[in-house]
């Protein structure tokens, strides 16, 4: 017969029992930031963390417990549904079912975080040289890519009305093995631009 968690203090007593049934030097902890219904943190002693929750109070016997990674941005925890039949069952079902898919996350995890700093260090390079051809350029980080924008004001000193600006905006790409460049201002600026561009391309 499962067990029917209706409170949190209910809730918290059985993931206690959970926890020792998995041993591995388990505690438990309050789980912040869940505000889907009951919820506890199972952490074993080497760290690895599991969210015990109960999504749907119309069934307070069955349980979704989900691995937690370090970081979820890059790979989805993986997660398994559960009933209250037992504390035994619970643990049981965690290191037959859970723990597997638990570490093949948190390896693939790593895995995707080494990638995405590889990416951030080739980037940042050529973002640094680019920016360091257009003295006064601005710098702004966006999702996997940098974005280097130069302007430069050619109204007279002293002018007033619209601004009227020489503009070069560079989009370096995830890895920095890519590029796209815009140009925009007076057309002899641009024009200049290009054929320098060309003459350089042609050495």
């Amino acid at each position: 017969m499962t067990r029917e968690l209706t409170t949190q203090e209910q809730f918290d007593a059985f993931a206690d029992e959970v926890a020792r049934e998995l041993g591995t030097h388990c505690r438990t902890d309050q789980l912040a930031d869940y505000g889907g219904g009951l919820g506890r943190l199972i952490i074993d002693g080497d760290g690895r963390a599991l969210r015990v929750c109960q999504p749907d109070g119309r069934s307070p016997d069955h349980l979704r417990i989900y691995a937690a990674l370090p970081d979820e941005v890059e790979a989805a925890a993986p997660s398994i549904g559960v009933t209250t039949r037992s504390s035994r069952h619970v643990a049981r079902e965690i290191a037959r079912r859970l723990y597997p898919l638990h570490a093949e996350a948190a390896q693939l995890a790593i895995a995707l975080a080494a990638r995405t700093r590889a990416e951030e260090d080739g980037r940042r390079t050529v973002a640094e040289e680019v920016a360091g051809m257009l003295p006064g350029a601005r710098t702004k980080e966006e999702y996997r890519r940098t974005e280097v924008v130069w302007q430069h004001d050619v109204r007279p000193p002293g002018e007033r009305g619209p601004v009227q600006a020489d503009r070069v905006t560079v989009l370096v790409g995830p890895s920095g093995d890519w590029v796209t460049v815009e140009a925009s201002g007076r057309t002899a600026s641009v024009i200049s631009m290009l054929a320098a561009f060309a003459r350089k391309s042609q050495e």
